[in-house]
């Protein structure tokens, strides 16, 4: 798989029916090995490895209903009390970032309402601080670390 803007990280792998397929630490099960899969895989592994995310509080693939349909994030994050707080999209390498990307995942968190949203295609990573009180967001320079997700500002 390509090398991407993030630590490389060893993941266990194993091919199966002539597919390579990846062990999910969170989900505990392997999954197909695409290169969507395969940034999650690292990213995941640079949350928790870097940013010091506890594995126990991610969620990967998990629904939500949004304006009445049935959607699947890619990953959230909860706080130390079970509350989203950070909605993750991922993209594959070649998919280039964009506003369109940015409103998928806006149209999630209408539902979870959380604090930072992160987007990454394994070579651009983007997160933003959502203000819900003065209905604004920014952006910021870059991931933040697990203990800075709770920290009210």
């Amino acid at each position: 798989m390509q090398q991407l803007n993030l630590p490389s990280y060893q993941l266990k792998t194993r091919e199966v029916d002539k597919k390579q397929e990846v062990f999910d630490i969170i989900r505990k099960k392997y999954i197909v090995l695409n290169p969507e899969e395969w940034v999650r895989q690292q990213f995941i592994q640079y949350l928790i490895h870097e940013k010091n995310y506890p594995p126990s509080l991610i969620s990967i693939e998990k629904g939500v209903r949004v304006l009445g349909m049935y959607k699947r994030f890619d990953a959230v994050v909860a706080g130390k009390a079970g509350e989203p707080i950070a909605l993750i999209e991922f993209k594959s390498p070649e998919v280039k970032i964009s506003q369109k990307t940015f409103e998928q995942i806006a149209r999630y968190n209408m539902q979870l309402k959380v604090r930072f949203l992160i987007v990454s295609n394994g070579m651009k990573h983007y997160c933003c601080v959502v203000n819900y009180l003065n209905r604004t967001y920014s952006f910021i320079e870059d991931i933040p670390n697990y203990a800075d997700l709770t920290v009210d500002s």
